[in-house]
């Protein structure tokens, strides 16, 4: 038995043996294959992927998924993401990953704002009210200046990108073998453009994919870039003046681009702390009424009755429409305008419904009128994506908003004095300050007896000082009062209940909600007039541009007038209805159609471009039509530098008076006049009760 255990023992000791040189063996191959470059690249790719205690990254992907399920909140993802989608090109983990990160930095901004005027105007739901709604409409412009923040990044990017083009060109002297080098650091977000426009360049139909690129490129110049490239591919470089054309075409679009960088920097510069400016007044309406209050007692009765109100409401109002004119007017032109949702908002699905379809109809001009042609025109010079329809039912939806706004902003106006006579207390007091502990609970004491007898008579309108007074004599609170107390308590009550009774929906009240509705059906017009207006300090820069398309494209071989107008159409914002029109008609005659857009110009540097290009259709070539642009190079970049000088200039003495109108009405309206009106109006009460009273006492005497 012993000797069988042992055996046993002796078999198990040489298995363990035998099982750990296996093993050893085994762990010996594998540790030097793991020395293997394959093997390393598997590892480092495994760690890259690997979850680390806190990660921002999976952070920002669990918080996509999170905001895409919130129905408020889905809205501003999908907003976010039709931009970056086109920055980030087919990248979706980018994309997610961008939109959660704005959408988290937005909300930290806005929702301590939130808590703020919830606990400032804790007293006024109706202030608190508006508020609210005004910092959530606030969330679109963090959102629009956050992606813009990316665009801008973008376009400094694309400095260095070109830079590293130019090196690379001369390496390879190939359009598209350039781009791909340059393409591959990952890291920088134009190198998905790069790749793109590489892909665009090696399809089997570049030029039609090269059309698509030009409806999703985050910039003009991209689109330039692509287009002169393209063109090179196609109809190969030359030399001009010793150097590469598509070098010096590159050369140009980074030049373009400086000025851009530049401009942008100033708008931002002029404009970063004017829409702060403009809002700050509603957020400090409750500050200063309570400042006002607790230093000047006699001002109560117009902060926090009816007049004060009013003021609030029309500073509000001011503070919104200032708020929007500052964002229009600081708009750059980036790819905000390609990127909304054109195809299927809230104003489409709503025009599909029968009977709406029917009552928009009414209001929308009868196509080939006059009218018809003036809106059209309008939403055409103001760059607007907005169809016809969408552009009346905004206007339709605004008057009725407007409206019952309105009536319900007057029942409240009503409400806020009624309230005010039933909670003020009752006594005199005069300039020099408040009431103290004591007088203002006997003032109190008095308004809730007061209120005994306002409730009784309330609504009654043909009640009569007599009627009133036999019922204070018979109340359990006068039952010991003399006669003088009894008249005064009379008169008192009775002007309170004068008050009271004469708070209610007059006629004029609803006249003023329909004056307003059409004001609110007029907005949307007025602010495309306010775009127009601002397109137009742009002119100058545009023609410029047009300028240096023209000065890229006139050295190329095989370029023609028709494939001009086609880019300047491409790239034109301002001009580009009068542009689209003469391509439109070039098949015709291409004279006439020229002669045609020169017609409907007014501005005169793009009617010498235009004079310059019908040179260019019948006498001369094209580079001999346009020669002056290349020999006077230095003197166009200089006066477009002056010209960017002062449009910044202008729009920003423009965004200053807009901007500050907020604060000034503020100041002046809600707290100069009233405590100098007041003062006055007091101080002349006062020396007419003394007057008054020292009469009296000479005639006793």
């Amino acid at each position: 038995m012993d000797g069988n255990s042992n055996t046993i023992i002796y078999f198990i000791m040489g298995g363990a043996a035998g099982a750990f040189v296996i093993i050893a063996l085994i762990y010996f191959i594998l540790a030097k294959k793991m020395q293997t470059s394959e093997y390393k690249k598997i590892q480092r790719l495994q760690q890259g992927t690997k979850e680390k205690k806190f990660s921002s990254e999976v952070l920002f992907q669990k918080l996509y998924l999170t905001y895409i399920k919130i129905p408020f909140i889905k809205r501003y993802v999908l907003k976010i993401r039709r931009r970056l989608e086109i920055i980030n090109i087919d990248d979706e983990y980018n994309t997610r990953k961008g939109t959660a990160k704005i959408l988290t930095k937005t909300f930290a901004i806005i929702i301590p704002i939130m808590i703020v005027t919830i606990v400032m105007t804790t007293s006024n739901i109706l202030l608190m009210s508006i508020l609210l709604l005004f910092e959530l409409f606030m969330i679109d412009t963090f959102i629009d200046g956050s992606v813009d923040k990316i665009d801008n990044n973008i376009l400094k990017e694309q400095i260095d990108f070109f830079s590293e083009i130019r090196h690379a060109y001369h390496e390879f002297n190939m359009v598209e073998e350039a781009i791909y080098q340059v393409s591959q650091d990952d890291e920088k977000d134009v190198s998905r453009q790069g790749e793109k426009i590489y892909e665009i360049l090696i399809s089997d139909d570049p030029e039609m994919e090269l059309e698509k690129y030009y409806d999703i490129a985050p910039n003009n110049f991209l689109k330039e870039f692509a287009g002169v490239s393209y063109l090179t591919k196609e109809f190969g470089d030359r030399k001009v003046d010793g150097a590469s054309l598509y070098l010096k075409n590159v050369n140009n679009i980074t030049q373009e681009m400086q000025l851009e960088i530049l401009k942008r920097d100033k708008l931002n510069y002029v404009f970063q702390s004017l829409s702060v400016i403009a809002i700050a007044p509603v957020l400090l309406l409750e500050p200063l009424k309570n400042w006002a209050i607790s230093n000047f007692s006699f001002t109560s009765s117009w902060y926090l009755g009816k007049p004060g109100m009013i003021v609030q409401i029309l500073i509000i109002l001011i503070t919104f429409i200032s708020y929007i004119l500052v964002r229009k007017l600081k708009d750059n032109g980036s790819t905000a305008m390609n990127t909304k949702n054109t195809e299927n908002p809230w104003q489409a699905k709503l025009y599909k419904k029968k009977p709406i379809k029917m009552i928009v109809d009414l209001f929308i001009p009868k196509q080939g009128t006059k009218e018809y042609r003036k809106v059209q025109q309008m939403l055409k010079d103001s760059a607007s994506s907005q169809k016809m329809e969408w552009l009346y039912i905004n206007r339709i939806t605004l008057a009725i908003v407007t409206f019952i706004v309105s009536i319900i902003l007057f029942l409240q106006l009503h409400q806020v004095a009624i309230n005010y006579v039933y909670t003020e207390p009752t006594t005199d007091y005069d300039i020099i300050g408040g009431l103290s502990e004591k007088d203002e609970k006997k003032a109190m004491e008095l308004t809730k007896s007061d209120n005994v007898f306002l409730d009784k008579f309330r609504g009654k309108t043909n009640t009569t000082k007599q009627q009133l007074q036999s019922a204070i004599e018979k109340s359990d609170d006068y039952k010991d009062a003399q006669n003088d107390e009894i008249v005064t308590a009379t008169n008192r009550i009775y002007k309170k209940l004068q008050i009271v009774n004469s708070e209610y929906m007059k006629w004029f009240e609803l006249l003023l909600a329909c004056v307003f509705a059409v004001v609110g059906y007029m907005a949307p017009i007025w602010i495309l007039i306010f775009q127009v207006k601002m397109r137009q300090l742009e002119m100058e820069d545009e023609v410029m541009q047009f300028q240096t398309i023209i000065m890229m494209l006139m050295r190329i071989e095989r370029v023609n007038v028709e494939i001009i107008l086609d880019w300047l159409e491409r790239y034109s914002n301002i001009f580009k209805p009068v542009i689209t029109k003469c391509v439109n008609n070039y098949e015709a005659g291409a004279w006439e159609a020229l002669e045609t857009m020169k017609d409907e110009v007014t501005y005169v540097p793009l009617i010498r471009i235009i004079e310059s290009l019908q040179a260019a259709v019948e006498k001369i070539p094209i580079k001999d039509a346009f020669d002056e642009l290349d020999s006077e190079r230095d003197y166009y970049q200089a006066k477009r530098k002056e010209s960017n000088e002062r449009l910044i200039k202008r729009k920003g003495m423009i965004g200053k008076v807009i901007g500050f109108a907020p604060m000034v009405c503020l100041f002046v309206g809600y707290l100069i006049i009233p405590l100098v009106f007041i003062g006055l109006t007091s101080m002349s009460s006062s020396f007419a009760t003394m007057t008054a009273g020292s009469a009296t006492s000479t005639t006793t005497n």
